[in-house]
């Protein structure tokens, strides 16, 4: 391709002083925290594999391709021309093009074809770095890969649904799943009464001859035109699961009708829609009167999932922001070389790396079968991992969008997107409090959580004062009455995120990383601003892993 620079010479004046235009980035050769993390925590194939990926996504192409899907959010299509009902939602080709950068290329579909030999490895590597692209379409690639484990509750959906789901194709047409090379999946499960509280969902389900009909709605649907949904309604026997498809086994429509779509703060590429289940067609999944447990099988991949996005987002701003403040001047230097600056950098820097290398650690929990402490891990670190990370998102891309001043604030940058986009991983599949209520549920249900979190923490501890000190600290606030705990919820989460951040990073990264970031967030001194580091903090050698 050949490249047409701008012009610089304007009627009134020149312009420089600026970055140079966009160029092709290969974020996976970039990006050495990511290469470390996948070298102790995943088999080789996993790198090789994604390095092709690493190419595409830091492309000129498909960076524009993000930004074309945001610019163009999917419009709701109710009715075709003579009246007759379609509840389909039309995407921008960029977005099409995004999906089959994914599912062209298996991402979806990794975890479970490599499974228990580094398939979740790289599925969250993956999904890092298409996070990178666009977070927005990656809804579906995570809608899609967290099914399996739910589905295989009733195995003759399973079989049915598997291959389709697995197989390495995007077909955006809204016809019969079995005339599709491939098939995508959503979910549909809070409503307007009870949001988080889905015990108190009105759906219900009703027994026929050919399997359930559902009459009711949800207030959020996932991934709208999915070939199939997973959902709850009430039956007889309690709240169960139910897949739901796109079109019943006669090849007719499901009454499954699309209310209209949300108008978001951000993800604006990716559609949320409200539906209705007017008599719809549904299939059980999983015990009766369990669709709660059942459905949770899919929101426990999803979280890892939520947990990975935002470390995605902070990689990709924290590049935008130490690529423009090294290449504009201000004040007679660049701006990279003006000592707030690096401290500022240097700190979103440490931010980014401790949050890949607990989801890239949580990831392994997930791959690793038979091993009751990795089982363990594996219940509680998605929360932590969720919770945490989208606290610090907003903050970061805030930040980051400072660094580059006025620019940073307009939409021809992806920092404004990044920002708007922070909240939503956040809210989705549990908001902040329901997060930490469920991780005070998980060691109710399952203390030995609470023995793998001591094992993983202490081989860190005698290697920095201020960590001993907050895990000290963390242990004694367990020993509080079952309400005090409750009303701490949220330091609890924060501080065992932290606490299991610091002891990867003093176990794997170098020492200029680790006691930089224990000092600075569990130490005396904790501010709650980017760029307020401990004066004799090594800004060089954090600098320097931010690109080679």
């Amino acid at each position: 391709m050949t490249d047409h620079a701008p012009r610089s010479q304007l009627a009134t004046h020149r312009v420089d002083n600026q970055p140079p235009a966009p160029r092709d980035r290969d974020l996976f050769a970039l990006d050495r925290p990511l290469r470390e993390a996948l070298d102790r925590e995943a088999p080789d194939w996993v790198a090789r594999r994604l390095e092709s990926l690493g190419v595409a996504v830091g492309s000129r192409e498909v960076q524009a391709l993000g930004d074309a899907a945001n610019r163009h959010p999917p419009e709701l299509r109710l009715f075709d021309r003579h009246g007759r009902r379609l509840d389909e939602v039309v995407y921008h080709p960029a977005y099409h093009e995004l999906m089959h950068l994914a599912f062209d290329n298996g991402w979806h579909a990794v975890a479970w074809e490599e499974e228990h030999h580094g398939g979740h490895q790289a599925h969250v590597a993956a999904l890092y770095l298409l996070t990178q692209a666009e977070p927005g379409f990656c809804c579906p690639v995570t809608m899609t890969h967290a099914a399996i484990p739910a589905l295989r509750r009733e195995p003759r959906v399973f079989d049915e649904w598997q291959a389709r789901l697995l197989a390495w194709d995007y077909d955006e047409r809204a016809v019969p799943a079995w005339e599709k090379p491939a098939a995508s999946l959503g979910m549909a499960m809070t409503e307007k009464q009870g949001g988080s509280d889905v015990r108190a969902n009105t759906t219900q389900a009703e027994r026929t001859g050919d399997g359930y009909r559902l009459t009711g709605h949800k207030w959020f649907c996932s991934a709208p035109m999915s070939d199939a949904f997973l959902t709850l309604a009430q039956t007889d026997d309690g709240l169960s699961c139910f897949l739901v498809p796109r079109f019943t086994p006669d090849g007719q429509r499901n009454a499954l009708e699309i209310q209209r779509l949300k108008d978001k703060c951000g993800n604006r590429a990716n559609a949320s829609a409200e539906i209705e289940y007017r008599e719809a067609y549904a299939e059980a999944v999983g015990e009766p009167g369990r669709g709660i447990a059942t459905i949770l099988e899919m929101v426990q991949q999803t979280r890892l999932d939520a947990a990975t996005a935002p470390a995605g987002m902070m990689r990709q701003a924290l590049l935008e922001a130490w690529e423009h403040v090294n290449r504009r001047q201000a004040f007679g230097r660049p701006l990279g070389e003006q000592p707030l600056m690096r401290r500022v950098v240097a700190d979103l820097a440490l931010e980014s790396e401790a949050s890949l290398a607990l989801v890239m650690r949580t990831a392994r929990a997930f791959d690793t079968p038979g091993d009751a402490h990795e089982q363990a891990l594996a219940r509680l670190l998605p929360a932590l991992g969720k919770y945490w990370h989208n606290k610090r998102g907003p903050g970061f891309m805030a930040e980051a969008m400072e660094c580059l001043g006025g620019i940073g604030y307009v939409e021809e940058t992806p920092l404004a997107r990044l920002y708007r986009e922070a909240p939503v991983n956040s809210i989705w599949e549990g908001s902040g409090n329901v997060i930490c209520l469920d991780v005070l549920r998980v060691f109710d249900r399952h203390p030995e959580c609470f023995d793998a979190l001591r094992e993983e923490l202490a081989p860190a501890r005698g290697l920095s004062p201020a960590y001993a000190r907050a895990v000290e600290a963390l242990e004694k606030a367990f020993g509080e009455p079952r309400a005090a705990l409750e009303a701490n919820a949220r330091w609890l989460t924060q501080r065992m995120a932290q606490c299991l951040q610091a002891a990867l990073l003093l176990q794997h990264a170098p020492s200029e990383v680790s006691d930089s970031f224990c000092r600075s967030r569990l130490g005396d001194t904790v501010s709650p601003v980017y760029g307020v580091l401990p004066m004799d903090t090594p800004l060089d050698a954090i600098l320097a892993r931010i690109e080679p």
